[in-house]
């Protein structure tokens, strides 16, 4: 059994095949033509509101009536960081430099950048979508799919899938992650730490969305900004290797050494990859929490949603590549994931820099899955509404799959990860192209009554006759 799970198991060997030619031929070139036709198609919006998005962060609605429950705008943003803040940050990133070197980092801003277009859209989406549920909203990429494509089997698919990849495939990453800079900076045993991280889990995913909401927008920022503080920190204390730290990034994207040793291919796509499995644009996850939100125009929680993709890629993800990058101990190969960081991490400022990393991961993968079952669950519910199956899924997201990370390894997690990974964002990625002109004439509507002098831009579904009938909440 422990040989099924290792990384040189034929568990592991078979979906690493099946990985590189899904991602090779299929998925990194869709995440980037995606990513430029929405880009263009909203003329940038990315780029040209993000002064807007900051703006929108604070603003508060009170357009539900009273007595009701409701997420705020803030609440999805800060739920949908713990799920994008997490191992793909410290983790991810580290594996990305070990396999694809320091060029990797460049190819996870390009995609965060061009990719926020898709945040937007998919978000979009999910608002304008949306169904009343118990006590919040509720939707994402089924619900659009259903309501506007009306392919119900594509809907069920979906959300079997993105069930499958968050709440069984990365809260075992998440787990995996957590155990193993546990072991590295207190000697904990990974079964034992496993145990604990369960009931926690299990703690807070029986508590529903409202305490998931409540406990994610007070340890997102406390986490964050802990951290990034930490890195900005190593940044000064090395400032005068900056600018080495830009040319090599840049030099080893696109340099000769790249193309000559067939390197280059492995840059970009570890680059995407883990970029991807990061910011999560493009994969439909996102979606399910932004619908969440109560607020006056659809186009509000998109833009909120676009400014996560930045938060988290440009923001925190840089962190840790300038830690790993000024150490220099991606060269020699001896570790990966979350133990590369925390090694840059003891270079840089001494033994309590696996301590740090290790305290921080908790909360940042933590937090990941808590925000990564609720995707599970806003999903199983558009399935069935049968409180069993809820109650199932509990069971196994915060039980079963958590145990199962902390005792596999860390290649066969990731692995796992990666294939669930591609199949959902393929399938989420044929809607947003389908259904993307929606968003486009909504974006034009907000801005339309922001050129009008509107404050606070209002839909109504009035003013979409042709899909009136499809939308439910405006």
């Amino acid at each position: 059994m422990v040989e099924i799970f290792s990384a040189d198991g034929w568990l592991n060997k078979s979906i690493v095949s099946i990985n590189d030619f899904t991602w090779s031929y299929i998925l990194v070139a869709a995440l980037i033509l995606c990513a430029l036709w929405f880009t263009f198609r909203t003329h940038f919006v990315q780029f040209r509101m993000v002064g807007e998005m900051v703006r929108l962060l604070g603003e508060s609605t009170d357009t539900h009536d009273k007595g009701e429950k409701h997420v705020s705008s803030f609440q999805a943003f800060a739920v949908s960081i713990a799920s994008r803040v997490g191992t793909g940050n410290l983790a991810g990133v580290a594996s990305a430099i070990a396999i694809g070197g320091p060029g990797a980092v460049f190819w996870m801003w390009i995609i965060a950048l061009l990719g926020s277009a898709t945040a937007f859209i998919e978000s979009t989406l999910a608002q304008l979508y949306k169904r009343r549920h118990a006590d919040s909203f509720i939707g994402g990429p089924a619900y659009y799919i259903l309501h506007g494509m009306h392919c119900k089997w594509m809907s069920k698919l979906f959300a079997i899938l993105i069930t499958m990849t968050f709440c069984m495939a990365y809260i075992s990453i998440q787990s995996n992650t957590i155990c193993g800079a546990m072991q590295k900076a207190f000697s904990i045993n990974p079964t034992w730490m496993g145990v604990a991280l369960a009931v926690l889990s299990l703690v807070i995913v029986f508590g529903g969305i409202q305490r998931i909401a409540k406990v994610s927008s007070v340890l997102v920022p406390l986490m964050a900004v802990g951290y990034v503080v930490l890195a900005l920190v190593v940044i000064v204390m090395n400032i005068q290797l900056i600018p080495h730290v830009f040319r090599l990034i840049v030099e080893n994207a696109f340099g000769f050494e790249q193309f000559a040793g067939g390197g280059l291919g492995a840059t970009m796509m570890n680059g995407i990859k883990r970029g991807l499995f990061s910011n999560e644009a493009g994969e439909g996850s996102a979606p399910n929490i932004a619908a969440t939100a109560s607020t006056t125009h659809p186009v509000k929680q998109g833009l909120i949603q676009s400014l996560g993709v930045f938060t988290d890629t440009l923001l925190v993800c840089s962190c840790t590549a300038f830690i790993i990058i000024i150490s220099g101990l991606y060269t020699d190969g001896s570790a990966s994931g979350i133990m590369l960081t925390q090694n840059a991490l003891e270079h840089e400022v001494g033994s309590s820099g696996p301590i740090f990393v290790a305290i921080a991961i908790f909360f940042f993968a933590f937090s990941s899955i808590i925000g990564n079952y609720y995707y599970g669950e806003a999903n199983v519910r558009f399935l069935t509404q049968r409180p069993s199956a809820i109650l199932v899924l509990r069971i196994i997201t915060g039980g079963l799959m958590v145990m199962f990370g902390a005792i596999a390894s860390l290649d066969l997690v990731w692995s796992i990860g990666d294939f669930f990974m591609a199949l959902v964002t393929i399938c989420n990625l044929i809607a947003i192209i389908t259904l993307g002109k929606y968003a486009f004439r909504l974006l034009d509507d907000y801005r339309q009554q922001k050129r009008a002098g509107v404050k606070s831009p209002v839909f109504k579904r009035e003013t979409m006759p042709d899909i009136e009938k499809d939308i439910e909440c405006w």
